[in-house]
């Protein structure tokens, strides 16, 4: 399953009627209406307001990120944000997080440790990921660099964080409170 698909079927897995879907050409223009939406929808499903600066800050950097990287690797292929309030503990009560799932198409763009350092990002990745970087899906030190920095800018901002990665590309998953009404 590919990471637009794998992000779309986010979507069909929760079956929620707060899911919005955004797809947009990677331009960095585009970025700035995902940030938009994001607060406005985190906002409508009850994130708290103290919060909604750094739902702003990390989506746009997800958002930043992955158009980067579709602009040097796959430039027609669409960003794909997945924008929910979901219930993670299964319980069918009110939803208690909102998460925000940015999916490129880019394999490798979760870069593995270098030079014997620990990972950028503190977050999980698949030994295929590390693997795929290193055989090529990233082909030069600028696009690790970005993609690392984009990576630890994010873990520095969202403590509820996923980051995953595969041959058919990567997603980064977020996720916030939403306080009980």
């Amino acid at each position: 399953m590919d990471a637009q698909s794998s992000a779309v079927g986010t979507v069909a897995k929760t079956e929620s009627a707060t899911a919005v879907l955004l797809r947009f050409t990677p331009q960095p223009e585009h970025v700035r209406t995902a940030r938009l939406v994001a607060v406005a929808h985190a906002r409508r499903v009850g994130v708290e307001a103290g919060l909604l600066d750094e739902v702003r800050l990390a989506v746009g950097e997800a958002c930043s990120r992955a158009v980067g990287l579709h602009q040097r690797h796959c430039p027609g292929e669409p960003v794909v944000v997945v924008l929910d309030a979901i219930d993670e503990s299964d319980s069918g009560m009110a939803p208690d997080r909102f998460v925000v799932t940015v999916a490129d198409k880019v394999s490798g763009a979760v870069p593995g440790p270098r030079d014997g350092a620990t990972g950028a990002t503190g977050a999980s990745e698949t030994s295929e990921a590390a693997s795929e970087a290193a055989a090529g899906g990233l082909d030069d030190d600028e696009d690790l660099d970005d993609a690392e920095m984009g990576l630890a800018v994010l873990t520095g901002l969202v403590d509820d964080l996923d980051i995953t990665s595969g041959p058919d590309g990567g997603s980064v998953r977020m996720g916030w409170p939403v306080k009980d009404f």
